[in-house]
């Protein structure tokens, strides 16, 4: 054979590709990852792990795309497969399932353009990434494998939206109840005497106003470009959308809201339980924005402004206040004249107060939330002719209206306290308006003074601290009716209609009243009825005055129904509005643990199998999720929102979903750009002299995301055609630590290959295919390395530390390679330990090495204690801070020999002086001071 002949049985990518489909194939066919049940129809008392500890692993729910993965996205998906072959070898019933998150915009604006129906692109962009997700080897349970789409799986989605829709949060217990114990509670008088009174409609609509699912005519962000309203999580600070990057507008509409609000305290408090990145505690915990203080009113002519204050104790210094300007008394409390006396400065310019609001009030509009709120922005607003009371001085103090204030946060409104809040000092300066400084300042600060300090100019709080002084406040205002203590949040209720077509339909009718009724579970699902018409009738993405139209309200004979809901049939109107996709998403994690049964959401037994808590305090949940840090907000709030009312209802026996979050680092690429600064091919580009070329012409590289925008995408079946999934694996997870981003750079992917090549030989002649393995032992030498790395791989897949197992294997391989052949006391333990990164080469190896069927189940290997006892320790012996020799010696010596042994070592050093100290450090060094 030449030279430049590859060998026949040499571990190429072609070989790699036969032994990798041949292994999935018989993985499938043998149902090798399945999970056992402890009850149901997935319950199998004679599979290996039945009985033994469980671990529930779970990554983030893709969405399929019409692109399909590249490189980047399987790098958490590679991670909890290396972590769960692991397990199961470690002894532990492991369940890692895979599902699609497949409802969404992207394939009804799909839709949109081409007239394909969603359903048809979203079962083709799921099949491929089924294909692309198989082709990696990745270990999940088939068998609990769906999409969002289903109608078995949303008909639960369906049922749990019924779940909250027929609960009211109780504040005594602080948890949600069923919505007949409310209604049980009203009937028996018990919630006060005027319900005897009332019609039946006034009735539904004082319990529909309880319930954690209601309707509500209130400002919402209507996003004409995509049709559709939005969570203030879906809007970017620039006040656009986070899909599309569409204007975002404020509009009033009638949409389903849930009251997540009522879990404010819960969902902050119970982070503590979670063992989750601080970054994302801290995240949640500032968009829930729990503050602690006081409602306060203050009466004004036509009405009450009620604020909320975190600093009631600098009410002595409230000289004005602020309204936003769509806040409902605007209109009610402004006189027809301007007051005599008013500052020219406050009126804007107008000859009458009606006329200097509705201007304001135009230029408001235009204007995002952010830019409104904006830092460092100059204030502006304008007079409203009204003066309201200051309740605990009787001070009139004239009333605003800014857009630096927002209707949607708290009440709307604020007291303006200029000398402890810079917002306030600036406008107070605009508009030349007094400041009292309530909390007294270091000597000679200048500007609003936001620190501690005693109250001044106060009355009776004067002298007070800052702690002392609020608690004072809150009992006065308490006491004498003129307020309340308080806790508000910057969260908001969650909006959960979408004006879209490809969604969850609500299981909600109305009747001749247009309130809503719950239809019955036996009338579940409510199916998606089929149409060829997706998009909005009225859509122009810049025009906030686009009326929303859903694709549903088209279809009258899916919107007009007759049905008997008890009391003979009757005509209702559905509701035309779909969920969000945040829905299918919030819950899938128990769906996996019993995903056929059609008669309860999971059976008991195996929710609390797999997600129970296990000891007093524990929160439960899945034990490892690992997903990217952008789903730090939405998805995983609003996840725990759904799983406390499902706990507090009975359901589930855990009260959060996700015990453990990992949130895996990305994959980025350079892209390049020629001199015209236009995005050129990445796989063209060569590199010469620490420069680039495309041919003969200098292109300049850049560093950021994977996408076709940048010519610059690899996928993954480019690197299986090319390497084999089994060398994508292992450099996807050698890269560097899976928290950490790291670009890619396809060409050291072939050092991969070539350490998962040097294990082969290990094992197989490359000329004969022989099995080369020997029944010898090994030397003193090389086991003490194969438990040292054992030792330290058990350690490193434990912590999810794959880059360093993977140096550590790499370490043990080339111990081996210089061996005249190798034996199996080492070539097996290194099968095994390489398997959860190359499993389809190990389980061939494996084989090879004489062994039936599948090593999935094989025990891990664990170090021997008595080999990792090092022979000898190496004590550097320092003289005055600098080492001067080095000792060896055995690990039992004791500490006044190693003494002797280091003082001999640096006798020459010495020079005959007598040291002042000779400090032994245990194992580590000797030191002595002359």
């Amino acid at each position: 054979m030449s030279e430049t002949e590859t060998p026949p049985f040499r571990y190429t990518a072609a070989m790699a590709g036969e032994i990798e489909l041949r292994w999935q194939d018989h993985w499938a066919e043998k149902g090798t990852f399945h999970a056992p049940n402890p009850a149901g129809e997935l319950a199998d008392p004679t599979h290996p792990r039945a009985g033994a500890p469980k671990l529930h692993v779970q990554d983030m729910f893709p969405y399929p795309s019409g692109a399909g993965l590249h490189v980047g996205h399987p790098l958490g998906y590679i991670g909890t497969d290396c972590y769960t072959r692991y397990q199961r070898m470690a002894g532990f019933n492991v369940l890692h399932p895979m599902g699609f998150d497949a409802f969404g915009l992207p394939a009804e604006q799909y839709a949109v353009q081409t007239g394909t129906h969603p359903a048809v692109t979203t079962a083709a962009n799921v099949e491929r990434y089924r294909q692309q997700l198989r082709r990696l080897g990745l270990a999940y349970d088939d068998r609990r494998s769906f999409s969002t789409t289903d109608p078995e799986y949303y008909r639960w989605t369906q049922w749990i939206f019924l779940q909250v829709f027929n609960s009211w949060f109780d504040p005594s217990v602080q948890k949600a109840r069923p919505i007949s114990e409310l209604i049980a509670a009203y009937e028996a008088g018990e919630r006060g005497p005027e319900w005897a009174g009332l019609s039946a409609a006034e009735k539904r609509k004082v319990i529909d106003g309880h319930r954690l699912a209601y309707v509500s005519e209130a400002p919402v962000n209507w996003c004409p470009g995509l049709g559709t309203v939005l969570a203030n999580e879906e809007v970017t600070p620039e006040g656009r959308s986070e899909r599309g990057n569409f204007p975002v507008f404020q509009r009033s509409l009638k949409q389903w809201m849930m009251r997540i609000t009522a879990y404010g305290d819960r969902l902050v408090e119970d982070l503590d339980t979670l063992d989750w990145p601080e970054p994302v505690k801290l995240m949640q915990r500032n968009w829930i924005g729990r503050s602690r203080g006081a409602h306060v009113d203050f009466p004004v002519e036509g009405g009450v402004i009620k604020v909320f204050t975190t600093r009631p104790d600098t009410l002595f210094g409230a000289t004005y206040m602020v309204l936003a300007p769509e806040h409902e008394l605007v209109e009610k409390i402004t006189p027809a004249a301007w007051p005599d006396g008013t500052h020219a400065v406050w009126t804007g310019g107008h000859e009458s107060p009606a006329k200097a609001i509705a201007a304001y009030q135009r230029t408001a509009a235009a204007k995002t939330d952010e830019e409104r709120t904006a830092d460092g922005k100059v204030k502006t607003g304008v007079f409203t002719g009204a003066y309201a009371t200051n309740p605990v001085n009787g001070a009139q103090v004239p009333v605003f209206i800014a857009d630096y204030v927002l209707a949607g946060y708290g009440t709307g409104a604020i007291m303006a306290v200029p000398g402890q809040d810079e917002r306030d000092w600036a406008f107070a300066e605009v508009f030349e308006l007094p400041i009292i400084r309530t909390v007294k300042a270091p000597e000679g600060f200048e500007g609003a003074f936001t620190g501690d300090g005693p109250a001044i100019n106060s009355d009776w709080l004067d002298g007070k601290e800052v702690a002392e002084a609020k608690a004072a406040m809150i009992e006065w205002l308490e006491a004498n009716g003129k307020g309340r203590g308080a806790t508000t949040y910057r969260l908001r209720d969650w909006l959960f209609s979408r004006q879209r077509y490809w969604g969850e339909p609500f299981p909600i009718v109305y009747d001749e009243t247009g309130l809503p009724i719950a239809l019955p579970e036996s009338m579940l699902p409510v199916i998606l009825p089929d149409t060829d018409d997706f998009s909005p009738r009225t859509f122009d993405a810049d025009d906030a005055d686009t009326e929303p139209e859903t694709p549903l309200s088209r279809i009258k004979e899916w919107v007009q129904v007759e049905l008997d809901l008890g009391d003979g049939p009757k005509t209702y109107t559905r509701e035309t509005n779909t969920m969000p996709q945040w829905a299918g998403s919030c819950w899938y994690e128990l769906r996996y643990l019993d995903p056929h049964n059609d008669k309860v959401l999971v059976d008991p037994e195996n929710e609390a199998y797999w997600m129970g808590p296990r000891s007093e305090g524990d929160a439960g949940g899945v034990d490892l999720y690992v997903g990217g840090v952008e789903h730090a907000v939405l998805h995983l709030l609003y996840a725990r929102f759904w799983h406390k009312v499902l706990f507090d209802l009975g359901h589930v026996s855990s009260f959060e979903p996700f015990k453990k979050l990992f949130n895996q680092g990305y994959i980025q690429a350079y892209a390049f750009r020629d001199a015209r600064g236009m995005i050129v091919p990445a796989d063209d580009v060569v590199e010469r002299d620490g420069k680039w070329y495309l041919g003969e012409q200098e292109v300049y590289r850049e560093y950021g995301k994977m996408g076709k925008g940048l010519k610059n995408v690899v996928t993954p079946d480019d690197m299986c055609e090319q390497y084999g999934a089994d060398t994508f694996r292992v450099y996807e997870m050698a890269m560097g630590p899976l928290d950490v981003s790291r670009p890619w750079e396809t060409r050291a992917v072939v050092g991969s290959q070539r350490f998962l090549q040097r294990a082969w030989r290990l094992v197989v002649d490359e000329e004969t295919g022989a099995v080369r393995v020997t029944g010898e032992p090994l030397d003193p030498k090389t086991r003490k390395v194969l438990h040292k790395v054992i030792a330290g791989v058990r350690e490193d897949m434990e912590e999810l530390r794959f880059n360093t197992a993977i140096a550590k294997l790499i370490e043990l391989t080339n111990a081996l390679t210089p061996l005249p052949v190798a034996s199996r006391e080492a070539v097996e333990p290194l099968v095994l330990m390489l398997s959860p990164f190359a499993p389809h080469m190990a389980e061939e190896l494996w084989s090879k090495l004489g062994h039936d069927g599948s090593l999935a189940y094989a025990d891990f290997p664990v170090a021997d204690p008595a080999q990792l006892v090092a022979d000898a320790i190496t004590y550097p012996v320092q003289v005055n801070g600098k080492v001067r020799g080095r000792v060896e010696v055995s690990p039992e010596t004791g500490e006044d020999e190693v003494r002797a042994a280091a003082l001999a070592a640096v006798a020459e050093a010495l020079g005959g002086k007598e040291p002042k100290k000779v400090i032994v450090v245990k194992g580590r060094l000797v030191s002595v001071v002359v």
